[in-house]
């Protein structure tokens, strides 16, 4: 239906005909602080309401709002549906539409809305700025031609698809007349913010397809960016000359010369000035909070920083579902126009993510996470239903989308795409596996400095030869923080780090020192990652993976002093290994380290023997710790001593006949292939028997390898469940870590590759 008047085509909002006047009654002198409940009920202020106080009613609408939200939380989560949802939500049903006049009640004056909306707007600001400054803008020119490709086109494509909607309906329209053109980007627009928290609720931050979709978005929204600017240029030059389009271009322009070269120059001066591990003086942190309260326009009537829950419900509480029953001609072209806009966005991210040979679950993952809308959107037209730019039907309308988007595509994106997926491998990277003339692929993980002489000393018992040489890829974990994007760096592949100081730079030191006193035994290179601690698993497993890793070792969480005390306690790195032990894609080993006594040198020498004993029980854990004491005892100075823990009587937990065959088959191997081997077979009754043999022999040792073993109940370990405090290093691995213990030795617990059907 083509319009007679293309200057009758308007919003409809700027006459008020949705039923918004734009007059705001004030009452002086304003009601702040009520004179308390006692007095409300006195004769004098018989009539006055504590609703009309702008204070505890503030506070009333916050209360009301936290609570209402956390109540749909508690029954949305089990769903998966993130927290902007339940936000939405509460603030809908606190809105017009399901409880006016509960509504009238908290909202006496467009005073206490405008009150409300302040304290938000300011939280959404504070949002912006924080999530602007964690951007990492320079991944725009180091992405590859994937994310270029669907960054641009997923943005370009749908605007195009949804001016040509409007201008099919009305081929006399001028598409940069009444903010069409810039309301047309903002339905094709990418937000890097959205997509970041969704990434990170999902916990796919880190992941392959996160990566790419992060990449992707970034890019997305520099060119959004750029669009919305020139559609906003192009409208001012139509409504007031070319002149007023210049003075803004240069406004801006000046404005991004003082941030480029001024501000920023400052800001890293203070930085290279702060000592390492102290905080910026506090006259330059308030400096830079007082800069940001000034550089954005009209930020007048935000008077107290309050959160962003606040805000998406009060933009919730906009939603007016009356409006939408009588929408103009304004509105519902833009409703359709906003529909084609994201059902093509959808389709130009599957269709590119198939081009570039992606599995179809994983395309339809990546086009579900470019269409993502959230708090950016409903914030934006927020802010234009304020100004009047848009109509309250054509506000509801896009209330409705994109709290039906963000309920949607968290469900399925978590359905369609699992990172741990591609760990299930039919190939078997285990030590048992492994010929003992071939190298031997090791992955080490690193935290803090003390895990750098851990692994270097665990490489030395691992006694490597020519022969049996070992190829150590050393994963420095780092905390994502200050930026929004995960980093990973492989230091050998870098003549020049991204930032002036490296991330590893001591660790990269101490390894290229250690590599060099092992040449031609040791191969090392060094990676870093920097992820949130949560998403650290996935660094390492992908690294394992495409390293043809063998064997990873993971540092023990907890370090004692000699006199047993507790020296360093780290819960994360605990959850860390927990992650890692239920999807690593080969074997791994969690290396504890036991100093209860005077210190000694534990390393092999020439001169004197190193003593090296396997706890075997039987399995697949104790079968791949076998196999590595072999690989070690090859070194002539290394003495092998293979404990044989067998149980005198059955308690009807028998191993499988076919695991009792490999584990004799595997004795039997090394009795025959080991030169300096003492073999001791020890009957034990119980669990308590078994922690009284191996306190009388532990002290003989400097490395004790062990498996594992989890969920596995044997007679000789019967009784000690209870007392484990530490699953993941297994009932005996925990009891000879544990403080009834006393030597000088390393403990590595052993698990092999899990095998788990695809």
């Amino acid at each position: 239906m083509a319009i007679s008047n293309p200057s009758s085509y308007t919003n409809g909002s700027e006459t008020g005909q949705m039923g918004r006047i734009p007059e705001i009654c004030l009452s002086f002198p304003s009601k702040i602080n009520s004179p308390g409940l006692p007095s409300l009920f006195l004769e004098k202020n018989r009539h006055a309401k504590l609703m009309d106080y702008s204070l505890p009613r503030l506070q009333f609408q916050r209360v009301v709002g936290f609570v209402l939200t956390q109540m749909i939380r508690s029954l949305l989560k089990i769903m998966g549906l993130p927290m902007f949802v339940s936000e939405m939500l509460a603030g809908i049903i606190l809105g017009p539409t399901v409880f006016p006049d509960f509504y009238s009640l908290i909202n006496t004056s467009d005073e206490s809305v405008a009150a409300l909306g302040a304290a938000g707007g300011f939280g959404f600001v504070y949002f912006l700025f924080l999530s602007t400054v964690k951007m990492d803008v320079s991944l725009t020119f180091k992405s590859g031609k994937k994310a270029v490709y669907i960054g641009v086109l997923t943005v370009v494509v749908p605007l195009i698809s949804c001016l040509i909607t409007i201008k099919m309906r009305h081929p006399g329209i001028n598409l940069f007349t009444n903010r069409i053109f810039f309301l047309s980007t903002s339905y094709a627009g990418t937000s890097f913010q959205v997509i970041h928290c969704l990434l990170s609720e999902l916990r796919i931050l880190n992941s392959e397809l996160g990566r790419l979709g992060l990449s992707s978005a970034l890019i997305g929204d520099m060119v959004t960016l750029l669009l919305t600017m020139f559609s906003t240029w192009v409208n001012s030059g139509i409504q007031r000359g070319a002149l007023a389009v210049l003075i803004d271009i240069g406004m801006a322009s000046i404005f991004m010369f003082i941030i480029l070269f001024v501000l920023r120059p400052v800001m890293k001066w203070v930085v290279n000035h702060t000592p390492e591990a102290s905080q910026i003086n506090d006259i330059c942190f308030y400096f830079v909070v007082l800069a940001f309260m000034l550089s954005p326009r009209k930020l007048d009537p935000i008077t107290s920083g309050l959160f962003l829950p606040i805000f998406t419900t009060t933009c919730g509480m906009r939603f007016n579902l009356a409006a939408i029953k009588r929408p103009n001609l304004y509105a519902k072209d833009h409703a359709l126009g906003a529909t084609v806009a994201l059902v093509i966005k959808f389709g130009v991210s599957l269709v590119l993510a198939v081009s570039c040979k992606m599995p179809l679950r994983d395309s339809l993952a990546l086009a579900l996470i470019m269409i993502s809308k959230g708090i950016v959107e409903i914030g934006s037209y927020s802010i234009m239903y304020d100004k009047q730019v848009i109509s309250d039907a054509l506000f509801c309308y896009l209330t409705i989308m994109i709290v039906s988007v963000a309920s949607i595509v968290p469900i399925l994106v978590k359905r369609l795409y699992d990172p741990s997926r591609k760990y299930l491998c039919s190939q078997k990277r285990t030590i048992l596996n492994s010929k003992l003339n071939q190298e031997l692929r090791m992955l080490g993980c690193v935290h803090v400095p003390g895990h750098v002489n851990s692994i270097v000393n665990l490489m030395h018992a691992l006694c490597p030869t020519k022969e049996s040489s070992i190829s150590l890829d050393v994963l420095h974990l780092v905390k994502l923080s200050g930026r929004a994007t995960p980093l990973f760096i492989a230091h050998h592949k870098q003549i020049k780090t991204i930032s002036e100081k490296s991330y590893s730079e001591n660790v990269i030191i101490a390894f290229n020192e250690f590599q060099r006193h092992n040449w031609e035994v040791v191969s090392v290179n060094v990676f870093t990652a920097v992820s949130p601690p949560n998403l650290m698993y996935e660094d390492t497993c992908n690294l394992a993976m495409n390293c043809l890793t063998s064997f990873i070792i993971l540092p023990f969480h907890r370090r004692w002093s000699i006199d047993g005390s507790i020296e360093s306690e780290d819960q994360t790195i605990r959850s860390l290994n927990f992650h890692i032990l239920e999807r690593a894609p080969c074997s791994v080993g969690i290396h504890v380290e036991v100093r209860r006594s005077n210190f000694r040198d534990t390393s092999p020498t020439h001169h004197s023997s190193y003593k090296i004993a396997v706890i075997f029980m039987g399995g697949q854990d104790d079968r791949e710790a076998l196999a590595l004491a072999k690989r070690i005892s090859q070194y002539q100075s290394v003495s092998l001593t293979v404990i044989h823990l067998k149980a005198k009587t059955s308690l009807g937990n028998i191993l499988a006949e076919n695991g009792q065959m490999l584990d004799d088959e595997m004795l039997r191997y090394i009795k025959r292939s080991v030169k300096n081997l003492t073999y001791i077979q020890e009957q034990v009754k119980d669990g308590p028997e078994t922690s009284t043999f191996l306190r009388s022999i532990v002290g003989d040792f400097q490395l004790i390898i062990v498996g594992r073993r989890y969920k596995i109940k044997d007679p000789q370990t019967f009784g000690l469940e209870e007392w484990c405090e530490f699953q993941e290093i297994g009932i005996i691995g925990d009891l000879l870590s544990s403080l009834d213990f006393f030597g000088n030795y390393s403990l590595l617990i052993v698990q092999q590759q899990l095998q788990r059907a695809a």
